[in-house]
C-alpha cells in the first residue's frame, strides 16, 4: 500500500530519550537539578521521566520537546570513553552561554569533569554523570 501523495507524511515526534542505568530515580533526581525539571509522579529505581517545564506527554508539548526518562538495568556497566571495552553509544549536549558559569551547578547535583577533554577551541567540556554517561556543556545557547 503505497502513501495518499496528496496528504503530508506523518512524522513522529521525538518524546523520549532514555537512558540505561543503575538506579532510574537517582539519575533523575542528577538531571532534573542539572536541568530544573521536575520528577514525574510515580518515578521509581526502575524507571523514571522528568517533565521539562510546561509539559507533560508529547501531544501536550506541541513545540516538539523531548524530554528524558532512565530505565534500571540490573547488569548495568558504565560506557567507556573514549574507547575501550563499553564504548558509549550516544551522549547529551546541553547549551550554555558560558560553560565556566554553568559547571558549578552540574558539579555540585554530581557530575565529574572527564579526563579526556579533546576540545581544543574550548567550544564544549565533558562530564560524566554518576552512572558514568558522558554528557558535554556547549558554549553556544544566547542569554
Amino acid at each position: 500500500m503505497s502513501a495518499d501523495p496528496a496528504r503530508p507524511p506523518v512524522r513522529p515526534v521525538l518524546d523520549l530519550v532514555v537512558l540505561d542505568c543503575p538506579d532510574a530515580l537517582a539519575l533523575a533526581r542528577f538531571y532534573g537539578e542539572v536541568l530544573g525539571w521536575e520528577l514525574e509522579e510515580g518515578s521509581d529505581r526502575d524507571w523514571a521521566t522528568l517533565v521539562p517545564p510546561g509539559g507533560g506527554v508529547a501531544p501536550e508539548r506541541p513545540d516538539g520537546r523531548a524530554t528524558l526518562a532512565f530505565q534500571r538495568i540490573d547488569d548495568w556497566v558504565p560506557p567507556t570513553w573514549p574507547g575501550g571495552e563499553h564504548p558509549q553509544q550516544f551522549h547529551l549536549d546541553f547549551a550554555v552561554p558560558v560553560i565556566a558559569d554553568a559547571e558549578p551547578a552540574v558539579l555540585a547535583a554530581g557530575a565529574t569533569v572527564h579526563e579526556h577533554q579533546p576540545a581544543e577551541s574550548g567550544g564544549f567540556k565533558v562530564y560524566l554523570d554518576p552512572a558514568g554517561h558522558p554528557f558535554c556543556l556547549c558554549r553556544g545557547m544566547n542569554s
